[in-house]
């Protein structure tokens, strides 16, 4: 008999999608990339998902944010991803927390609980907070480097961070998380340099925290990066070559 998952059972097989419904992945930061990250990993069957971000719904995000629409601008961007994941499977566990992740808030997480952490936020102490984080557990992480500011989705590769180029942001989690001895994290990256965006004429858009400037975005850039990730940890967890 046929159910929700069935045609990706057809490729993963039982025993796969009955491990991804035991899983329980934690996707930090549910934005452009992010929400796509979550988007897939509901749809693939994964049974409990955390969702940690702080950040609501602004009209800005209804250019590439699966979350973002008329309706939900203003929402908390967890609830509202939240609200998709059980419109697409009642069964998820759903555990939502209105956090922005830094060093500081990092002791709130116990990354033992998690089977898969995937990391797509925008801040380098973040980032670094999270790997060494999932590292202290001995607990699977995978990071998304730099979307901002590029318009080539077939760029994106999956490497490890010490064999990555081109990406700034790459660069500097090379230096970071080398100089704290972590060996190995897995990540998804651009080898499309980044471009410079163009003058902002009404000068309106504040840049998010922990940003400089405005990055430029599209819809077929960050979505192709978090639907990345996703495929990364389902194949993981379900043990697929």
């Amino acid at each position: 008999m046929s159910h929700p998952f069935s045609r990706t059972q057809l490729l993963l097989g039982k025993d796969a999608m009955e491990k991804l419904a035991a899983s329980r992945v934690a996707v930090f930061g549910v934005g452009g990339v992010g929400g796509f990250a979550v988007e897939a990993l509901a749809r693939s069957g994964v049974g409990t998902l955390d969702l940690i971000d702080s950040d609501t719904v602004s009209p800005t995000n209804l250019n590439r944010q699966i979350i973002a629409t008329r309706r939900t601008v203003g929402q908390y961007k967890t609830d509202v991803a939240a609200a998709r994941i059980h419109e697409i499977n009642p069964d998820a566990v759903v555990h939502t927390h209105r956090v922005f992740y830094t060093p500081e808030t990092a002791g709130q997480f116990d990354f033992s609980q998690y089977d898969y952490i995937v990391d797509a936020i925008d801040t380098v102490t973040g980032k670094i907070a999270l790997v060494l984080q999932a590292q202290a557990a001995g607990t699977p992480i995978i990071s998304s480097m730099g979307a901002g500011n590029k318009l080539d989705p077939t760029a994106f590769r999956v490497a490890d961070i010490y064999q990555t180029s081109v990406c700034p942001l790459a660069r500097v989690m090379r230096q970071e998380l080398k100089k704290r001895g972590v060996k190995h994290l897995k990540v998804v990256y651009s080898q499309e340099p980044p471009r410079q965006p163009l003058p902002d004429p009404d000068d309106m858009e504040l840049p998010p925290e922990g940003r400089r400037s405005v990055p430029g975005s599209t819809a077929f850039v960050p979505s192709v990066a978090g639907l990345i990730l996703a495929g990364e940890v389902i194949k993981d967890l379900g043990g697929i070559e």
